[in-house]
């Protein structure tokens, strides 16, 4: 894969329509994932939960409120990548790989962590993962970061690996009896 033109980001070129839906979908499905399980199953924060007003942050209406156009925009991104993904397999040079699928969909989450936990954890400082848990609130923070890169790289690692190949056109001539097609 030396040849700058077989790839993209360092990734079978062939590829990239599947990574770019499956980094969508995972970027949609980990927000549902945080917002499902840390805001609503588990409550260990919503997204203006640690907000420095504290009347923003103790307001539950508006913290319920933020927390819907959180989903709504997991939703989108779902959306889009689930568009992306029937767009891909439409592509007749994109390979039917669940495992570069899967892979960028990893790599999707992992960055959704990365991006959530530097921006709304640690730059604006909205809410953190788990501000009454045991332990130091930036222990679960820098671990929510780590969740990330693990996620990015084992996906990264998978897509960068995979040696599915695109099939072969089927030739769906008729032959007569003759054995000339027509």
């Amino acid at each position: 894969m030396s040849n700058r033109a077989e790839t993209w980001l360092g990734l079978p070129r062939r590829f990239k329509p599947l990574v770019l839906a499956g980094v969508a979908l995972g970027l949609g499905l980990g927000g549902f994932f945080d917002g499902l399980v840390f805001h609503q199953i588990l409550q260990w924060h919503h997204l203006l939960s640690s907000h420095p007003d504290p009347n923003i942050a103790g307001d539950m209406e508006l913290n319920m409120q933020a927390d819907g156009l959180f989903h709504a925009v997991a939703w989108i991104l779902t959306a889009i990548g689930v568009a992306l993904l029937l767009r891909a397999w439409k592509q007749p040079g994109v390979p039917p790989s669940g495992r570069t699928l899967f892979g960028s969909w990893l790599m999707g989450w992992g960055l959704f962590n990365l991006l959530e936990g530097i921006v709304n954890h640690h730059l604006l400082g909205v809410h953190h993962v788990w501000p009454d848990g045991p332990g130091p609130v930036l222990l679960w923070d820098l671990a929510f970061l780590l969740w990330g890169l693990v996620f990015l790289a084992v996906g990264y690692r998978l897509v960068q690996t995979d040696t599915t190949t695109v099939p072969a056109p089927q030739n769906r001539a008729i032959r007569d009896d003759s054995g000339d097609t027509g």
